[in-house]
């Protein structure tokens, strides 16, 4: 028996010692950072905090969040209220905590960490507004060298399953203890975060800090759902279950892309009309009809070419599949709660070569953009996806009231 104990003695030094290694760097690292000052001006700011489900959001004081090489500090202009926060906040989708929420941002770049490099640099200069995307890419892993950002390694390993950046470390640090607060994407709701610059795009002047917070996810999500995973050609039909803020941004994206019809799907008729207006030529409220009866009928019988589904639901999984024509692709960008499965007719999906395909976002260094294009052009109509703006104090109230299906299009927080 005494090499087993003694193995096990090893291990257990060994994990304690890993564990003493981490709690080192970070207090290493929140220690360099307790003396780090914007510009030699202020060293702290505010974030929003969530710890637990049930309780509600915190506003903390953080120390100043430092970049290191690669990364960018922005001063956050205003910050999307997302769906994917409440799930986290509700504990339907597992993430560390305590963490800053929010990951849909605008604002400006006010320092760089060291040794990032200059043509970054040059390409954002100090001052320059930008937006940021939620998925950060590193560009250099697998998936981000075969041109999938959307799907970037160190993102998933670290950001999502650690809540920290690729170093393994996260950049937030509250004042009075100085205790490790998690970041979910870049942890937006907060005066001041740290993007990975691959994750950044200019924001023209012309756009305005508040309603462009949402081409980060909102807009960003379904343009990944409508040009990679629908691969959406004009004169396609296309049906969105689901019109909050993703897929209202959905419809409108099928309609600048050139969709024969669009047919949205909800169950609130409020919901439907702010569709109609950014673009739906039908509208379904499910609660009252055979969603999927209705979307046959107005294609004749065949079913549309594309479906989305933006909800995250096994009722909804079910109808967007059935929805679809034989050979067309039902589209999942909706997030579910842990352990929700969707039901599928397999000899129909054989048979009838019916496509099923996942999209959780697009890819930043491409697409984002095209995206900012997009709206700055007025293809894409900014000022009608958003039907609330509030301030920072306000979060636990729209959090609540998004959970309640209060929130017709996108609401967004103003910061800075």
């Amino acid at each position: 028996m005494a090499p087993f104990s003694l193995l096990r003695r090893i291990l257990s030094n060994a994990n304690n010692n890993s564990s003493l290694l981490r709690r080192s760097l970070s207090a290493a690292y929140s220690s360099s950072a307790a003396g780090y000052n914007v510009g030699g001006g202020t060293s702290s700011m505010k974030g929003v905090v969530f710890y637990e489900p049930g309780r509600p959001l915190a506003i903390e004081e953080f120390l100043m969040p430092k970049p290191k090489a690669g990364e960018a500090l922005i001063r956050t202009k205003a910050c999307g209220v997302c769906h994917s926060d409440l799930h986290v906040m509700k504990g339907e989708l597992p993430f560390v905590s305590p963490c800053v929420i929010g990951h849909e941002i605008t604002g400006e770049v006010v320092e760089y960490g060291a040794h990032t490099d200059a043509l970054v640099k040059n390409k954002f200069p100090i001052g320059s507004h930008v937006v940021g995307a939620f998925i950060m890419p590193c560009g250099n892993c697998f998936n981000c060298v075969k041109g999938q950002e959307d799907l970037c390694d160190l993102f998933f390993e670290y950001n999502r399953a650690k809540g920290t950046l690729y170093d393994g470390e996260t950049r937030l640090f509250l004042k009075s203890n100085r205790k490790p607060v998690y970041m979910y994407s870049m942890g937006g709701l907060a005066e001041y975060c740290v993007v990975p610059t691959n994750a950044l795009a200019t924001l023209p002047d012309s756009l305005p800090y508040a309603e462009s917070a949402i081409l980060g996810c909102a807009v960003f999500t379904a343009y990944g759902a409508m040009r990679h995973a629908a691969e959406m050609r004009a004169g396609d039909s296309v049906a969105v279950i689901g019109v909050g803020g993703v897929g209202s941004s959905c419809i409108q994206l099928a309609k600048a892309f050139g969709a024969s019809e669009v047919i949205a799907v909800d169950i609130l008729d409020e919901k439907l009309q702010n569709a109609k207006l950014l673009g739906a030529t039908h509208t379904v409220n499910s609660k009252t009809e055979d969603a999927v009866e209705r979307i046959k009928e107005i294609t004749g019988g065949r079913g549309v070419d594309v479906a989305v589904e933006a909800l995250g639901r096994a009722q909804t999984f079910s109808q967007c599949v059935k929805s679809v024509r034989d050979g067309g692709k039902a589209v999942m960008i909706g997030l579910a709660s842990t352990n929700v499965v969707g039901e599928i007719d397999i000899t129909r999906l054989v048979r009838r070569q019916v496509k099923i395909i996942g999209s959780y976002g697009a890819r930043a260094r491409q697409d984002l953009p095209q995206i900012v294009k997009l709206a700055e052009t007025g293809i894409f109509n900014l000022k009608d996806s958003i039907s609330r703006k509030c301030k920072f104090e306000e979060a636990n109230s729209v959090y609540d009231d998004l959970d309640k299906g209060k929130i017709i299009g996108r609401a967004v927080v103003e910061i800075m």
